[in-house]
């Protein structure tokens, strides 16, 4: 900014001489005044420029400082958004390291998987082709039962709640079997170091009928069986109610079957409680009093609206101590290689009298059966003659 320069009032001189104010005329008077007005206005003037040109000059220097704190705070957010970055990329190469494991694991789960899909497979058909060998299919006959004494004394107040139930235990053991197919013998000796003695030999010549054959024997390795223990528990005050028709809304049909069997004429009694099963179309029924329910289970049958309902007395069962057991016999040989010379029973016989001889290593036979070509049979042994493994 431009600034005018003052120049210091000189006194007045005429002809070199200095001239007092009161000889001034009154237009020099008044001239010089104006003067004095110009130069104090002119100071003020140069004193507020020289404050302007403080002020800029501080505010020059906060602008420089201003900036140099801006440049360094520039500085610091470019380091750090290149760090940012920097850590960014690095996060980001380790997740994908992450996601690389995740998926390798994921396939090597997915490898796990089907195979262990495949091997419950397996199990599944190995369970039930178990399940079928294992399953046991009888009809246990009817077979009258003496008592022959107390097990045990029942006092009188519990004789009532003891009476409620009959409780069973049956233990069941398979018999162990061997397929023989034709061709195969079995032959079981007396003793078993006999049988012992025929199995060390590799093959034993056989002459019948004045034909020579080389029969190999072998162990008997016996089909798996089963032993297990049934626990039967039969109550006195309930019965089973099945075939019930589902023509009723549930709570309907329990009402009605409260009622039916409630009619003595019908040789029912009063009912405690009756737990039905839609889904499966049948009930549970508590009696009161015992008795009621052996009569009702006598009948078979029992009319029920306007058709008849089967009835049983209501019986729980267990199925304990289930074993599986492979093993051999201990006296019986597997006789292969036998070819049909003579009919069964003459080749049977003369197989018999061979391995009768104690010269052909043999001994005393218990029992022998042969099966002749194209034909099988199912030779069942008793427990005790079984070696289990």
């Amino acid at each position: 900014m431009a600034m005018g320069t003052s120049q210091a009032t000189q006194p007045l001189v005429l002809n070199g001489d200095v001239t007092p104010l009161e000889e001034l005329s009154l237009e020099d008077q008044e001239e010089l005044r104006n003067l004095k007005k110009e130069l104090e206005q002119l100071k003020t003037q140069f004193e507020k420029a020289d404050a302007v040109k403080s002020r800029l000059l501080l505010d020059k220097l906060d602008q420089e400082k201003q900036k140099n704190e801006a440049q360094d705070e520039m500085m610091v957010l470019v380091q750090e958004e290149k760090d940012f970055w920097k850590a960014l990329e690095n996060q980001k190469q380790d997740l994908e390291q992450e996601a690389l494991a995740v998926a390798e694991t994921n396939h090597q789960l997915r490898h796990q998987i089907n195979k262990q899909k495949e091997r419950l497979k397996f199990m599944r058909s190995e369970s039930e082709s178990l399940q079928q060998k294992f399953k046991v299919i009888a009809a246990i006959l009817e077979k009258a039962v003496k008592f022959t004494g107390v097990e045990k004394e029942i006092p009188d107040h519990k004789l009532e709640e003891d009476c409620l139930h009959i409780q069973g235990q049956f233990s069941i053991i398979e018999q162990p079997t061997f397929t023989l197919s034709g061709g195969q013998a079995l032959i079981t000796f007396e003793e078993e170091q006999v049988a012992e003695r025929i199995l060390k030999l590799a093959r034993c010549p056989v002459t019948v009928d004045s034909a020579k054959m080389d029969v190999k024997p072998s162990r008997v390795a016996l089909d798996p069986t089963v032993k297990f223990e049934v626990q039967l528990n039969m109550s006195l005050k309930k019965i089973e109610v099945s075939n019930i028709p589902p023509v009723l809304p549930e709570e309907r049909i329990r009402d009605k079957l409260e009622l039916s069997f409630s009619k003595p004429s019908l040789g029912g009694g009063e009912v405690e409680n009756v737990d039905y099963d839609k889904d499966s179309g049948t009930a549970v029924i508590t009696f009161v009093h015992t008795g009621v329910a052996e009569r009702v289970a006598m009948k078979k049958t029992y009319p029920f609206d306007i058709s008849e309902v089967s009835v049983s007395l209501c019986t729980e069962h267990q199925i304990k101590k289930l074993q599986t057991f492979c093993g051999t016999s201990r006296r019986t040989v597997l006789l292969s290689g036998v070819r049909d010379i003579l009919d069964e029973e003459d080749l049977q016989d003369n197989l018999e009298i061979h391995f009768q001889k104690p010269s052909n290593y043999g001994g005393e036979v218990e029992n022998i059966k042969y099966t002749a070509q194209g034909q099988t049979t199912v030779a069942y042994f008793n427990e005790e003659t079984v070696a289990r493994e």
